[in-house]
């Protein structure tokens, strides 16, 4: 059965889970890869813990201040296998009314000696998912998971 509000993406990093955790959890490690480049993204927070805030920041190339991108709360973390987060609410739960409402659950499994990561985005409902798939979804995602992949397999 096919979920009409969701997306997914998932790929084989040939890096063992801790890698990919290290990228994910330490923040100087996450601005490497978590906006496609020439983006560049600034990680204002990430307090990886339920309840804890996630924000992220990008600037575009040549521009001189960043910009608002990720502004949520994690919802689930399980340090190498799993993290959960939401763009409904922010920093201690706090209600929120994104752009583009979603909770993104990203798994860490350990497969063939490296990680398969795989990113489930759930949507209010088919239109927004929509919306996300034409914003380039798979390519955005698919390239900050390819500079995830180049920074943990070195």
């Amino acid at each position: 059965m096919t979920n009409e509000s969701e997306l997914t993406i998932s790929r084989l990093i040939a890096a063992p889970p801790a890698a990919v955790w290290n990228a994910w959890s330490i923040p100087e490690n996450l601005e490497k890869w978590w906006i496609p480049a020439p983006i560049e993204c600034r990680v204002d927070m990430l307090d990886l813990r339920p309840g804890g805030g996630f924000v992220t920041r990008m600037r575009e190339e040549g521009a001189a201040d960043f910009q608002p991108h990720v502004d949520g709360c994690f919802l689930d973390v399980v340090p190498e296998k799993k993290i959960v987060f939401t763009t409904v609410l922010t920093e201690g739960w706090q209600p929120a009314e994104p752009w583009l409402a979603l909770t993104a659950i990203l798994t860490f499994e350990p497969q063939d000696g490296g990680t398969l990561y795989a990113a489930r985005v759930l949507h209010k409902n088919p239109d927004d998912s929509s919306k996300h798939l034409e914003l380039g979804f798979h390519e955005g995602w698919g390239t900050a998971i390819a500079q995830l992949a180049e920074l943990t397999e070195r």
